[in-house]
Parts: structure tokens; C-alpha cells; sequence
């Protein structure tokens, strides 16, 4: 199981618990649309600290984002292997190609 699935059940196990003692319980107890403004501003953090050229600051910052992208996965119950899946499908393909065939 990967850091990323481990976080994964971590959250989920939060969903619906008392929201005093767990930030992530806060955020999913806020609501989906809640989780997803942390998220943007969580993005918007490390795409600063990507523009400075902080390699520290981005690393710290984009293991926020992965945090808050799968709390805002969680919140709109889409799990982690749907997002996988969908990465599978789209291996192989061009870039260019895959984006044409969603338009």
C-alpha cells in the first residue's frame, strides 16, 4: 500500500468524527465546497514557492496539495482508484490527443 492509499484510509476514517481533535475532520465536516477552497489555496502556495525556486518550500507545499486534493476527493466520495484508473486510461496517449478527445 503507498503513502498515498495510507492517507487515503486515514481520511475516510475521519469522515463524520468528532471534528475537535482532527483538522481533517474540520475540513470534511465544512463540506465538499470548503475542501476545495483549501485545496485551491493550497495549489496556489506551491505554485509560488515553483515560481520563487524554493525546491524546500514546493516540496513541503505540494505534499499539502496532495493532502487537500484527497480530502476533496474524499468529501465528493471519489476514491483514490478512480483517479488511478482514469491515469491508466489516458498512459500512452498523447497529451495533445487526449485533451482533443475531451472537447
Amino acid at each position: 500500500m503507498s503513502v498515498l492509499e495510507r492517507l487515503e484510509a486515514t481520511i475516510a476514517s475521519r469522515k463524520g468524527v468528532d471534528s475537535d481533535g482532527s483538522w481533517t475532520a474540520r475540513l470534511l465536516a465544512a463540506g465538499p465546497e470548503k475542501c476545495a477552497e483549501k485545496f485551491g489555496e493550497e495549489a496556489v502556495e506551491a505554485i509560488i514557492a515553483a515560481v520563487r525556486g524554493d525546491r524546500d518550500n514546493l516540496t513541503a507545499e505540494a505534499a499539502d496539495v496532495l493532502y487537500h486534493l484527497l480530502v476533496m476527493l474524499a468529501a465528493r466520495d471519489v476514491p483514490l482508484a478512480a483517479v488511478w484508473a482514469e491515469l491508466e486510461r489516458r498512459e500512452g496517449v498523447s497529451g495533445i490527443d487526449e485533451k482533443a478527445a475531451r472537447e
